[in-house]
């Protein structure tokens, strides 16, 4: 059964002095981070004594001290670059290899020998720390500012996510919360989150599309709104695409202005580089033009740049976000003419050419009536006093990839197809392949692919006790349920016996870089390959099954066959293995249709001998009911 997610409508009652405890939402972003708290349906940004609500998620280490969040962090770039940190959401969830794979680009000093089951550390200082400890020091100085404004302990949190983040980048943000002193009351999508924020606040009613970009992540959602009820249609998205991205742009644009021997020599430098970018950026979305300087590798140089030239280096990037937005729509079976209203939500949204081209795809001016960069944590923190308070109104969300098992023959049983709402918990039979096989492997994937090598492998374990029955007798149930995060748990369960087994899925690192994204379209690009690939493979079981199942019939019962009736029987059994070398399906078939023809006799037989006896030593009469 899915459970519904309740949210209340808001209100007019301005926000109070919190109880004893409270709960709050939290965006905890790529670039800045926010608190927000609702009451009586009213949610507002939690600020600092100047008012300023954004929090720089920049994180400065000073020796063992304490960690420096925000803005003090974002000015030690200047004095300190090696000492600082930023845009760590990037690098939740990823690997050492994942993330050596990106710290050419992004500024990262990883840190070799420290790397532990596939736990990657940073050099900040002299400090070695994890991405999930650098995220845990960015959550407690928001649990802070919430205490400090709140008069009370904060030790619940609604915690937004990308859409697109994997089971591994949810699970690594869970346990950041958890070592900053957090109980994670859910995980909310981030474009829900938006919409949940919008659709309350306006009363609007039907179809929706979230334009979240962010620091580091797109995602577009698409949502109904009817009646209180916010059913999520289809999600896609890119976790490695965003406004940093739009800042390596600019970045290398500078630098290639500069002689070669006058680029960053290290990752303190490439930090100071991006930053200047960054700021250049933020002034181009107020203004049409203006200078900036570079002061990295010993020298200093000044780069003019206009919004027709940002816009120059930044537009194949936000063409990426509109053909991913033409993909989500494809999935609903939608028009563009038939959303109602375009959400835009994230700080890259201001940039010019990014909302010119969302109105074009959509044919609509795009919404932004709420801020950009507070929307997502106000969305959190009615959804926070709704898990704590109750409501009337309802979420749906959806996963967004397809989650299966491994048949036999290297296949994909899919599950839980992609965008299904969640909370959900399927189930799905499956048999055992050989007589008296007393154990099964459960392979756990993720993806939309038919093959097992052309989807992610998630996790694997192993059911024991299955009772030595003949090939298909014994009754398996396997169970997969992703609760509200869109965190998998996946268990099986030999029916006779009750023996069962469990895995909560976790991965060590996330899925590479586009690689989400790359599932989808290669779903697409080889629906038919696949698919004829799939039948092959298929026939290939079936054709397996039936030889092993041959052979065995013919060592216990081959007496029954006459031997020219057991040279043809071999003769076709020869024949479909044969026919199972090669690639042709149909070929296959004729091989199965014929062998079992010609032993159907030999079928026959066993069938009467083993009746004959089952029924040795019985009385006659005990069989009419005499």
């Amino acid at each position: 059964m899915v459970k519904l997610l309740q949210i209340h409508e808001p209100g007019e009652t301005p926000l109070p002095h919190a109880e004893s405890s409270a709960a709050v939402g939290i965006d905890l972003g790529t670039t800045n981070s926010l608190v927000a708290m609702a009451a009586d349906n009213r949610p507002e940004i939690i600020t600092d004594p100047n008012g300023a609500g954004l929090v720089p998620s920049v994180v400065a280490y000073e020796g063992t001290t304490e960690a420096t969040v925000g803005e003090a962090a974002r000015r030690a770039l200047l004095d300190r670059p090696e000492s600082v940190v930023t845009s760590i959401k990037r690098l939740m969830g990823r690997g050492v290899a994942d993330i050596k794979s990106v710290a050419g680009t992004l500024p990262y000093d990883i840190d070799d020998e420290a790397a532990e089951g596939g736990m990657a550390r940073l050099r900040i200082g002299q400090r070695r720390l994890t991405p999930v400890e650098i995220s845990a020091d960015i959550l407690r100085a928001l649990k802070s500012r919430a205490e400090g404004a709140l008069g009370a302990a904060v030790d619940k949190a609604v915690i937004t996510v990308p859409a697109y983040f994997d089971d591994a980048a949810r699970a690594a943000t869970k346990d950041a919360a958890r070592l900053a002193g957090l109980e994670v009351l859910r995980l909310i999508n981030e474009p829900t989150a938006a919409a949940l924020a919008y659709g309350l606040d306006k009363g609007v009613e039907g179809l929706y599309a979230i334009y979240d970009l962010g620091g580091g992540t797109f995602d577009i959602s698409l949502l109904r709104l009817e009646m209180g009820v916010f059913q999520v249609l289809a999600t896609g998205g890119d976790a490695q695409l965003g406004g940093d991205d739009f800042d390596h742009a600019i970045v290398d644009h500078f630098l290639s202005q500069r002689p070669a021997s006058a680029a960053p020599r290290d990752a303190a430098e490439a930090r100071l580089a991006l930053a200047t970018a960054r700021l250049a950026k933020e002034c181009l979305s107020r203004a049409e033009s203006g200078s900036w300087r570079l002061d990295v590798a010993g020298s200093t140089t000044e780069h003019s740049l206009d919004v027709a030239s940002l816009e120059g280096l930044i537009g194949d990037l936000v063409e990426r976000t509109v053909r991913i937005c033409a993909d989500v729509l494809a999935d609903a079976g939608v028009a563009a003419e038939a959303v109602k209203g375009v959400v835009l939500v994230g700080g890259s949204t201001r940039l010019a050419l990014v909302r010119r081209r969302v109105g074009e795809f959509f044919g609509r001016r795009p919404l932004s009536d709420i801020n950009p960069d507070e929307v997502v944590a106000l969305g959190a923190a009615l959804q926070a006093e709704a898990l704590t308070q109750g409501s009337e109104t309802l979420l749906l969300d959806v996963t967004p990839l397809s989650l299966g098992i491994e048949t036999m023959g290297d296949l994909v049983e899919k599950v839980i197809p992609r965008n299904t709402p969640i909370p959900v918990a399927r189930a799905q039979d499956f048999t055992t392949y050989q007589d008296g096989q007393t154990a099964m492997m459960v392979h756990v994937v993720q993806g939309e692919r038919e093959l097992v090598d052309q989807c992610r492998s998630l996790a694997r374990f192993e059911l024991h006790g299955i009772p030595a029955l003949t090939a298909g007798a014994a009754r398996i149930r396997v169970t997969f349920a992703v609760d509200a995060d869109g965190l998998l748990t996946v268990s099986a369960q030999e029916e006779t016996t009750g023996v069962v087994q469990e895995v909560a899925v976790k991965p060590s690192y996330g899925l590479d870089e586009d690689e989400m994204a790359r599932m989808l379209r290669e779903s697409m690009e080889f629906a038919q390959e696949d698919m004829l690939a799939r039948l092959l493979r298929e026939a290939r079981v079936e054709g397996d099954r039936m030889l092993i199942s041959l052979k065995s019939a013919l060592e216990s019962d081959g007496d029954l066959l006459a031997a020219a009736e057991r040279a043809e029987v071999e003769h076709h059994a020869e024949a479909l293995s044969e026919a199972m070398t090669g690639d042709d399906r149909d070929r296959i078939h004729a091989a199965i249709a014929a062998l079992n023809r010609v032993s159907e006799a030999f079928a026959e037989r066993r069938m009467d001998r083993g009746i004959r006896g089952a029924l040795q030593g019985v009385a006659v009469e005990s069989l009419d009911g005499g």
